[in-house]
C-alpha cells in the first residue's frame, strides 16, 4: 500500500511526486481546498513590479506600496473609492492570471470526481475550466456587487459598470455618475467580500454551499484524497482544520498540503500525510510529465 509521509525537506523528490500522482489516480473522490498561494503561484501577486505596473500613479499620490494596502485606504471621495478599486477588480478578476497554474491543475484532476473549497475570489477556477457546480467560493467574488447595508441577499454582475470605471478614470477618479449604487434601495455598493457579518449569501452561494455539505456527505468512508494548494493560516478553520479532521476520521483518506510557508499536518494524521514545501506551480508541471500509466 502506498503511504504519504509528511516531510521538512524544502523541495520534493521525484519520489515524492510519484506518490502524489499515485495518490491522484487511486483517490476515489479528490478534494481540493485552494488558498491565496494557489493565486499567487499563478502570478496574482500584489506588490512589486506587479503593483507598479497597474498603480504606480496611486503609490506616488498616496504612499502605499501593495495592492492590499490601497485597499484599506481611507480615500476622501467615492469617486477616488471606486478608481482605485475598478482597476483593482479589473487585473485580479477579468484579466487571466499571468502563469497556467490553474490551467494544469484542471488538466490534472478533470477526469476524476472532484470538488473545490476556495477562499479565493478571483474566479481563476472557472476560467480554466472547472464546473461552477463543483466549486464553493466561500468568501465571495470581485466579479460581484452588493448593498453596503445589506438590504437584501442578493448580488449584482460587476463587469460591465468595473470596464467603464476603469475605461473613464482620470487622475484617479472616475465619473460621479459611475458610482455603484443598490438597484433595491438607492443605498452604496461594495464588492461581494467576506469582512463582516454584511457579506451577503446569495442564492448561488446557499446552493454551492449545499452542493459541498452533499459531496462530502456522499462520499464518507471513501478513498478520499484531501489536496490542500496555498492554505494559511487567516482563516483556517475554512479548509486547513476541517481537511485534518476529516482525514482522521477516514483511514482510507489522504492529506495533501503543497505550499511555500505553512507546511504543517498533526501529529495524529502524520502516516495519511504529505508536506511540499515548494511552489505550487513547480509541483504541478512536475506531475503533469510523469507518465500517466503510474
Amino acid at each position: 500500500m502506498n503511504m504519504l509521509w509528511k516531510t521538512k525537506k524544502s523541495s520534493p523528490s521525484s519520489q515524492k511526486i510519484l506518490r502524489l500522482k499515485q495518490a491522484l489516480q487511486t483517490a476515489d473522490a479528490v478534494i481540493i481546498g485552494a488558498g491565496a498561494g494557489l493565486s499567487a503561484s499563478a502570478g496574482f501577486v500584489y506588490d512589486g513590479k506587479r503593483f507598479q505596473t497597474y498603480f504606480s500613479d496611486f503609490e506616488a499620490k498616496y504612499g502605499f506600496h501593495d495592492m492590499y494596502s490601497g485597499g484599506f485606504y481611507p480615500y476622501a471621495t467615492l469617486e477616488e473609492h471606486w478608481a482605485y478599486w475598478s482597476r483593482y477588480i479589473y487585473i485580479n478578476r477579468y484579466m487571466d492570471a499571468p502563469k497556467p497554474v490553474y490551467n494544469d491543475l484542471y488538466q490534472l484532476i478533470r477526469k476524476k470526481d472532484y470538488f473545490i473549497l476556495t477562499t479565493n475570489v478571483d474566479h481563476c477556477f472557472q476560467k480554466a475550466g472547472f464546473s461552477k457546480k463543483r466549486l464553493f467560493y466561500t468568501q465571495g467574488d470581485y466579479g460581484l456587487f452588493q448593498c453596503r447595508r445589506p438590504c437584501c441577499q442578493e448580488t449584482f454582475d460587476n463587469k460591465e459598470i468595473i470596464e467603464k470605471m476603469t475605461a473613464r478614470q482620470q487622475g484617479m477618479k472616475i465619473p460621479s455618475d459611475l458610482i455603484p449604487v443598490c438597484p433595491r434601495c438607492g443605498r452604496p455598493m461594495i464588492m461581494n467580500l467576506r469582512s463582516d457579518d454584511t457579506f451577503a449569501e446569495d442564492d448561488g452561494w446557499q446552493k454551492a454551499c449545499s452542493r459541498y455539505s452533499a459531496f462530502i456527505r456522499c462520499h464518507t468512508g471513501m478513498k478520499l484524497l484531501f489536496l490542500e494548494l496555498g492554505v494559511g493560516y487567516n482563516t483556517p478553520g475554512i479548509i486547513k482544520y476541517p481537511f485534518w479532521q476529516m482525514t482522521a476520521e477516514n483511514p482510507k483518506a489522504r492529506y495533501v498540503c503543497i505550499n511555500n510557508t505553512d507546511i504543517f499536518c498533526p501529529k495524529e494524521i502524520e502516516h495519511q500525510a504529505l508536506c511540499i514545501r515548494q511552489d505550487i506551480g513547480e509541483v504541478l508541471s512536475s506531475l503533469r510529465t510523469l507518465p500517466s500509466d503510474i
